[in-house]
């Protein structure tokens, strides 16, 4: 769906982007990680055909940005950080008026008005200026502009920036109803959000990409062991026999117990949960809760983002 080869942009003298390659398929959510200044605005708006690289290739669905980037630009839908909205129109009038600005008949436009309104919860809001919806039904706003003309590839620059817990989780459930319909590309420095969200991560570091994957992949590549705790409830020591067989457990302690419910830390030697819920199930004790209780994921991304040459937290002086 999406190849990248060799992509380089400079402001002037300073190097946003150095050489990024990357490849993703069809249909998949995709969150670019990084800190502030990593490059993901700028990969993202190239991707979105707003600018151009300084070198190297971009193809979405087989279309060059730089030969075809009127015929790419039509096939992707766009959220920049600040949605670009007119606050002295309807809801219903602007997503109307966008459609048709994108090529698409009358008829069409208001018909699939309607169906993103639905699809974003912005319909019972259809007759309300713009300027009076809060922060959060105005980034629903944004991604309903971005699916309006049904494009292969819709690009969302941090799109949970500012919202508050609730519209967090609802607008983390909107993203993921985009999965299959379209290809998603997300940029966020919020570790937590992307990793409930996406189906793979790509992360950024001084304009390169230094790691993409499941989020099970890019812990392995920093940080290869993964601690569970495994609540169960009735036959403990039957389910610790049984998760002491599997190959991917390391070990298998008591942390705490709670009348019949024991606490089990499980540590692994590599990915293994699926496993380890089922050998409990199998073992005739009950399941009461399966959780990480490391921050691996989180370590193996400070370790990907640190400048190059800086000590990590067990070299530094104290």
């Amino acid at each position: 769906m999406i190849e990248v080869r060799g992509l380089t942009k400079f402001y002037g003298p300073v190097a946003a982007l150095r050489g990024m390659d990357l490849s993703i398929p069809e249909g998949e959510i995709v969150g670019f990680l990084g800190l502030n200044g990593a490059g993901k605005s700028t990969a993202l708006k190239i991707l979105a055909g707003h600018l151009l690289p300084t070198a190297g290739s971009v193809t979405v669905g087989g279309v060059d940005l730089v030969a075809q980037p009127e015929r790419l630009r039509a096939s992707i839908g766009f959220l920049p950080e600040q949605p670009p909205l007119y606050g002295e129109m309807q809801v219903a009038g602007f997503l109307q008026w966008l459609g048709e600005l994108r090529g698409l008949k009358r008829a069409v436009a208001r018909q699939r008005t309607a169906e993103v309104m639905a699809q974003t919860g912005l319909d019972r809001f259809a007759a309300r200026p713009v300027e009076t919806l809060s922060l959060g039904y105005r980034k629903r706003l944004g991604i309903a502009q971005a699916i309006l003309h049904s494009p292969r590839l819709v690009i969302l620059d941090e799109p949970i920036s500012g919202l508050d817990p609730v519209q967090i989780v609802q607008m983390r459930a909107l993203i993921r109803s985009l999965r299959g319909e379209h290809t998603v590309l997300i940029s966020s420095h919020i570790l937590p959000e992307v990793q409930e969200t996406c189906d793979q991560l790509l992360v950024l570091a001084e304009g390169r990409v230094v790691a993409h994957g499941t989020e099970e992949e890019l812990r392995a590549l920093v940080a290869p062991s993964l601690a569970l705790e495994v609540e169960v409830r009735g036959e403990s020591a039957a389910a610790i026999a049984a998760i002491e067989r599997l190959p991917e457990v390391h070990a298998v302690t008591e942390a705490r117990r709670r009348g019949e419910v024991v606490a089990l830390r499980v540590d692994l030697r590599r990915e293994g949960r699926d496993q380890v819920a089922r050998a409990v199930v199998e073992s005739g004790a009950s399941l009461w809760g399966l959780r990480p209780v490391d921050n691996a994921l989180e370590a193996a991304f400070m370790e990907m983002v640190r400048p190059q040459g800086a000590p990590n937290d067990r070299e530094a002086t104290p």
